[in-house]
């Protein structure tokens, strides 16, 4: 089956002076870098209206640049029997609570063994929807709910809704400090200008708008239990925004300080909180309009054993330092 292509971006001024090959790749990052510079070579894109056939051309700030392709159907994606927590499912979607580990779609270094190529396993007819029917991600060490469509058509209404913020995602996270009250963060996140693979908050003009709301569900001596809900959806967008306002979350080895030390911990605290496996976040909870019925539909998922193990070694540091506080 062939699929069509039909994306659009506005350059941003990190972005300028990169050749354009390399810039779409970054922010279309379900595409290859050889495959968007095919769709260049063979006149597939433009910049302001004009069509370009050079990988290499370096892109400006404020220039649009459009591509308009197919492609067949991805052979690289086997179907695999992995199996799928699946919290509610009907003709037109699957709602799954994903365990940490399990990736979502192949990328680079990671070609198999995730929730695609499941997909394509148990609901063959999604080899005809484009990515299986995935329409948001989660982070690999993310847990929590996922929707999938199983045809276009739902495919086409639940990307539609996401983007107008009208799907709610909620998430619990424990993060590093005390905290006192919720807030907004209401900061732009674009690709680290040193470390290319990983996001940061960056002046505006250089990112895309990114908003994350977040409350305050229990607090511990040196860390914070909270409730986050997602405006946007960009790529490790709460991982990036607690670490932007110094409460990074625990077991976050990419954007928090895995090694940091809290004043007046016992050794096997400070071992565990060192040695937990991943970023200790969860999608708990999904509001969306079903895409076709139109029916309102609410879905929950507890946090998982790994989290409350993780609650109760935060409340017995708490029970055993009752006078102590560590804001950060």
């Amino acid at each position: 089956m062939v699929q069509n292509v039909n994306l659009e971006t506005t350059i941003n001024v990190s972005d300028h002076g990169r050749r354009l090959d390399q810039t779409l790749s970054l922010i279309f990052e379900d595409y290859s870098r050889s495959r968007i510079k095919s769709w260049i070579e063979a006149g597939l894109v433009t910049v302001d209206g004009q069509v370009v056939t050079l990988p290499r051309m370096e892109v400006s700030e404020g220039q649009k640049v459009v591509i308009n392709a197919q492609i067949e159907d991805d052979t690289r994606f086997e179907p695999q029997d992995i199996p799928l927590n699946i919290v509610y499912e009907d003709d037109d979607i699957l709602v799954i609570n994903k365990p940490a580990g399990l990736v979502v779609h192949p990328g680079a270094g990671c070609h198999d063994g995730t929730v695609l190529n499941a997909m394509l396993f148990h609901y063959p007819q999604t080899q005809n929807v484009p990515r299986a029917g995935i329409v948001h991600r989660l982070d690999k060490d993310t847990s929590g709910l996922m929707v999938i469509a199983k045809n276009v058509e739902a495919q086409n209404r639940l990307v539609r809704d996401i983007s107008r913020h009208e799907v709610v995602r909620e998430y619990e996270a424990f993060v590093c400090g005390h905290m006192t009250a919720g807030g907004v963060v209401d900061e732009p996140i674009g690709r680290h200008p040193k470390i290319r693979t990983c996001m940061a908050v960056v002046p505006e003009g250089y990112g895309k708008e990114a908003v994350t709301h977040y409350r305050v569900l229990e607090k511990f001596r040196a860390h914070t239990r909270l409730r986050l809900r997602l405006e946007t959806g960009r790529t490790h967008q709460i991982r990036v925004h607690m670490a932007y306002i110094n409460h990074s979350l625990i077991g976050d080895q990419q954007y928090g300080d895995p090694g940091r030390m809290i004043r007046s911990a016992s050794k096997e605290f400070s071992r565990y909180l060192a040695t937990f496996p991943r970023q200790a976040l969860h999608a708990v909870k999904l509001e969306l309009e079903h895409p076709v019925s139109g029916e309102k539909l609410q879905f929950e998922a507890p946090i998982p054993d790994d989290m409350l193990d993780l609650l109760e070694h935060l409340r017995e540091d708490t029970q055993a330092h009752p006078d102590e506080i560590v804001w950060s």
